[in-house]
């Protein structure tokens, strides 16, 4: 996981010397917004724009989630990286369609040719400007829940105006401490970021696990962003997160609710489709060679996604 400097790769991993064997997340680069109205900079048009994604991400998975749920997959392009992200970052395991690159740092600097920052995944990407629109998944999913509505006729509103103080709050509980806890537990490089992070994931989810037993989604009786947000981390737990970054308190499935949540917005319409447990498991078991040297992918688990998830009584 490198990064640019002045438009120049450089293969270097986090500096976690700096802040005390602590994983810090940097902000994305890009943070321009596809709004529907009159002279927008960025309209909501058909075919217009592209997004790139990593199968394995869970950030990117957010993006392929709401295109799916929004009706938009006509309408927005996509290239998937190879869950392989070695000496030069995310790459293609064929030239993407739109400029025939085959390293995803190639975007950021056909964006901007002088980029300093992380090459991440996912980026929305304007084929009229040749530009990117924006890198951050928490932005391009609320671009994808609204802005698109006029074209597509889709209406399902996962950001209402009414549960935004409810979702913002979950929000901000699960990012910190699970989203990016599990890379904190995972990536840090001392006994305490490790164990300080470690704690703050379980006892964020013993919090959710414990309201799910009352609520069927994290604010009622409706799925929301803050669900999906969620969902993206749950859903890679036990195959990757468990093992591979050390948070081996319990799975997923030894939640009394957790588990039955998590199969529930898995089995919605068209959501497994978006899910590679392959690309997962051979991305973070095979890319992170620090953690794991021998770059083994495992076998297993066997994880029980298409049962009765057993939530029908709430």
């Amino acid at each position: 996981m490198g990064k640019l400097v002045n438009g120049a790769w450089h293969d270097v991993w986090y500096d976690t010397k700096s802040s005390k064997g602590k994983f810090v997340r940097e902000d994305a680069g890009f943070r321009e917004w596809i709004v529907d109205e009159p002279d927008a900079k960025f309209a909501p048009e058909s075919g217009r724009y592209h997004l790139y994604v990593s199968l394995a991400c869970p950030w990117a998975h957010r993006t392929l989630i709401f295109r799916k749920l929004k009706g938009l997959e006509s309408h927005i392009t996509v290239s998937v990286v190879s869950p392989d992200m070695l000496s030069e970052g995310w790459q293609f395991d064929a030239p993407e369609t739109l400029f025939g690159f085959t390293r995803m740092h190639q975007v950021y600097t056909k964006a901007k040719p002088d980029y300093t920052g992380r090459v991440t995944v996912p980026v929305l990407w304007d084929k009229f400007t040749n530009t990117i629109v924006s890198n951050e998944s928490s932005e391009i999913i609320r671009m994808f829940n609204s802005a698109f509505n006029g074209l597509t006729g889709n209406t399902l509103d996962f950001y209402p105006e009414a549960l935004r103080p409810a979702i913002d709050a979950w929000n901000e509980d699960i990012y910190p401490n699970i989203n990016n806890g599990v890379y904190r537990s995972g990536f840090a490089t001392t006994q305490q970021a490790y164990e300080e992070a470690y704690d703050a994931l379980f006892d964020a989810l013993d919090r959710v696990d414990a309201h799910l037993a009352t609520h069927r989604y994290l604010t009622g009786n409706e799925m929301t962003e803050a669900d999906w947000r969620l969902f993206t981390t749950l859903i890679r737990f036990d195959a990757v997160y468990v093992g591979h970054f050390k948070c081996n308190k319990q799975r997923i499935a030894d939640y009394s609710n957790l588990q039955g949540y998590m199969k529930e917005l898995y089995q919605t319409a068209g959501v497994s489709e978006t899910v590679s447990l392959e690309h997962i498991k051979r991305h973070y078991y095979f890319s992170h060679a620090g953690i794991n040297p021998t770059q083994v992918v495992p076998k297993g688990p066997v994880l029980d996604l298409d049962s009765d998830h057993g939530r029908h009584a709430l």
